[in-house]
């Protein structure tokens, strides 16, 4: 079935198998089951609408809602919508029934949806059994981190995004059972890297890209048990330890090998995806995943379509951000859990939800509802018998095809950000202009100024960590690149000096910026592998310069 898109125009295919899991994940009330329909949107713009709807970065100051207290949140002050400390949602000093409103069908079920999101009180930060890590966001069971986002099991880790189970790390993203990280993204089961990117398993090497099971290696790119080599020169270890030993880190040094050991990368081939253990998968950045199409930064997928940022696993989805769970579409930030369809931010053990935001612990079988602990037969908060529940189902999505509601995710006027404090402006930038053409909404924020001694220029910093006072930790930094200020915090400046790197001179969100740059976007396009011919379906577009090859030209490459 060929369809264009309702908000691009772009064609787009709905397959047999699509139809069988629209299919499958229909909800179903007194023994029927009532279809959800085939999507009106794109891949593209159905990921572009979720991702409007997740600010995992911008932080912001505001008061509790309950407490009065000040604290940190990823909603603004301007913000209509409640919000309350963590401490606060999770206790028992408020009922989420409270809020509980009979359905009116004189009127859209997304307006009546809207009214209550907004009311029934927000988390927030999405932060869970974290220990001092205030500023964490999208986070779980980490230790002594600032500024992490979508961050699991970590510990002393500063300003990284997308890791998991790991130690010491900074500025860094996509990093698993990493320890004493810097600048790096996309490595595993690493211990003291810089400034690499797509490394595993390999131990003290900077500016490397794409090796395996290397030891003391600098500036190389696609080596397999490799050690003492430089831009991909075998070393005798003395010499190899001389060289390295004479490099001072200054932030003019850091860029020189940056482009040296880009110019190396670009005259290598690349692997037309990163991929491990994987099976009939499309995509990137997958491991351990068996049938997993248009899927990105995932583990143990399967049966699976257009996911990402699946930390855990995931079968039979499609449409999903930031989840776990079987038998789930279009949800973000939503399990474990089976057949939950259309929710935002539901965890814990959830099933048969449907248009459901933070309902958490066991919920189930609810409909329109927000903030429920083990809620179950709840249509708008308010709570019904079964019997109750399954009559009124059936004619709300009767209501809703009428307004065509049903099978389309919360519009994107209803999200509680402005389209640039969410991660739909890294994958899709828009100007403010097309974002509101589109009907996105977009925050102008002000710089709050810090509170310190002085703000420095960059360019005044001294070269050297050596040379960095304390009082720097009295000071802010004006960025080089945006003219933002920052600060750098105690723990960060011993770090700096434990692997005697300099203070940068870019504000974090800008560090973030450019590192994210160096990834390849969550997008497929079809080229050639650049040795045999063969047709490939790539991250890379086809006007990119690298040298792509297919998975078994590559490996014989290496290898």
């Amino acid at each position: 079935m060929q369809r264009s898109c309702a908000q691009c125009g772009s064609p787009f295919e709905i397959r047999n198998d699509d139809l069988a899991f629209y299919e499958k994940v229909s909800p179903v009330f007194e023994g029927q089951a009532y279809a959800v329909p085939p999507p009106t949107h794109c891949p593209d713009c159905r990921a572009q609408r979720r991702y409007a709807f997740r600010n995992e970065r911008k932080l912001y100051h505001r008061a509790c809602a309950k407490t009065g207290k000040n604290l940190i949140s990823i909603y603004h002050s301007q913000s209509p919508h409640t919000i309350y400390s963590p401490e606060a949602w999770w206790s028992d000093a408020w009922d989420p029934l409270q809020y509980g409103r009979p359905f009116d069908f004189s009127r859209p079920f997304f307006e009546q949806f809207q009214e209550l999101y907004q009311e029934v009180p927000h988390i927030a930060l999405v932060n869970v059994q974290c220990e001092n890590s205030d500023y964490a966001n999208q986070c779980g069971w980490s230790k002594n981190c600032y500024m992490v986002f979508v961050t699991d099991f970590c510990e002393d880790c500063y300003y990284t995004g997308y890791c998991y189970s790991s130690r010491n790390c900074m500025d860094g993203s996509g990093l698993h059972d990493c320890e004493l990280c810097y600048g790096s993204l996309d490595c595993v089961k690493c211990y003291h890297l810089l400034f690499c990117k797509n490394c595993s398993t390999s131990t003290d090497c900077l500016f490397c890209s794409d090796c395996k099971n290397c030891k003391n290696c600098f500036g190389c790119t696609g080596l397999r048990s490799k050690e003492f080599c430089y831009f991909n020169e075998q070393l005798s270890p003395e010499e190899w330890k001389k060289r390295i030993n004479a490099i001072k880190l200054t932030e003019e040094i850091i860029e020189e090998y940056r482009k040296e050991a880009k110019t190396l990368e670009m005259r290598l081939p690349h692997p037309h995806v990163v991929m491990v253990n994987c099976t009939d998968c499309t995509g990137n950045y997958l491991s351990n995943s068996k049938n997993a199409i248009r899927c990105f930064d995932g583990k143990n997928i399967e049966d699976s379509k257009n996911c990402a940022i699946i930390p855990q696993s995931a079968k039979n989805a499609q449409d999903m951000i930031g989840g776990m769970g079987e038998w789930l579409y279009e949800v973000f930030s939503t399990g474990p859990g089976i057949q939950n369809c259309f929710c935002i931010h539901c965890w814990g053990d959830v099933s048969n939800l449907l248009y459901c935001a933070f309902c958490m612990n066991g919920s189930n079988n609810c409909f329109g509802s927000v903030g429920l602990r083990k809620g179950q037969y709840c249509i708008l908060n308010r709570q019904y018998t079964k019997e109750e529940y399954e009559e009124l189902g059936p004619k709300i999505i009767a209501h809703m095809r009428k307004n065509n509601e049903w099978g389309e995710f919360f519009p994107a006027s209803m999200s509680p950000f402005g389209y640039n404090e969410t991660i739909a402006q890294e994958h899709y930038p828009l100007s403010e202009f097309d974002a509101s053409k589109k009907g996105f909404l977009w925050r102008e924020v002000r710089e709050e100024i810090p509170k310190v001694e002085k703000i420095v220029s960059a360019k005044a910093l001294p070269a050297l960590i050596v040379d960095v006072p304390d009082d720097i930790l009295n000071w802010a930094i004006e960025c080089e690149a945006t003219k933002r200020p920052f600060r750098v915090i105690k723990q960060e400046l011993a770090f700096y000096r434990t692997m005697g790197l300099p203070v940068p001179r870019l504000h974090p969100d800008e560090r973030h910026r450019r590192r994210m740059a160096l990834r390849n976007p969550r997008k497929l396009w079809n080229r050639t592998c650049a040795k045999c011919g063969k047709g490939i379906e790539t991250s890379y577009s086809p006007e990119r310069p690298e040298i792509v090859y297919c998975e078994e030209c590559y490996l014989k490459e290496v290898y």
